[in-house]
């Protein structure tokens, strides 16, 4: 088949697209990657590195909720883990990547 296309052609090669024909092939598959980037990993790793932060500034007293729902006060605080106290005499020992958000003053 090859053959008889390159006979066809009069020695031209009707298989080679150019660059501008890789270029014009790749370029919805680069546009949507760029797409991507923008509207979900970019923010993706601001809310990550936002998180991280909130983590590493948690201090005894400040009032939490955990990825499980369960709210809280730091009363002791680990290098690995927080300790929280949910209820009088009842303490929880969560990772500190566990702890969601912060809760305001109440």
């Amino acid at each position: 088949m090859y053959t008889v296309a390159a006979i066809a052609s009069n020695g031209q090669d009707v298989f080679a697209g150019g660059a501008g024909g890789l270029f014009a092939a790749l370029m919805p598959f680069i546009l949507i990657f760029v797409i991507f980037y923008f509207l979900l990993i970019l923010p993706q790793r601001k809310k990550e590195k936002e998180h991280m932060e909130m983590v590493k500034n948690l201090k005894k007293g400040d009032k939490v909720i955990t990825t499980g729902g369960i709210y809280g006060t730091i009363t002791k605080l680990r290098k690995n883990y927080v300790e929280i106290e949910v209820s009088e005499n009842t303490k929880l020992r969560v990772q500190r990547h566990c702890i969601s958000q912060l809760r305001g003053k109440e």
